[in-house]
């Protein structure tokens, strides 16, 4: 699997966990903040396997996502 399509997969899912919290009541999430979430935990330690990449993005939490937009806004991150 090239990088392409790899980036695509990865697009794919987190637009569908934005589009999920969205029915959940989360209105304004974007794939690009589930993407931020999710890549912040890998900061550190580097790129992770895509099985890794998938089983966080597929599982992450409203509350997860809540906490990190919370510890964001007290860092002064955009959200942009």
């Amino acid at each position: 699997m090239s990088s392409i399509e790899w980036n695509d997969d990865i697009k794919e899912l987190c637009t569908s966990k934005a589009e999920e919290l969205q029915l959940l009541g989360y209105e304004h999430v974007k794939a690009k903040e589930v993407w931020s979430c999710v890549s912040s935990r890998y900061a550190k330690s580097g790129q992770p396997q895509l099985h890794q990449l998938v089983n966080d993005i597929l599982s992450l939490r409203a509350t997860q996502f809540m906490n990190y937009l919370m510890l964001s806004a007290y860092k002064g991150d955009s959200f942009e």
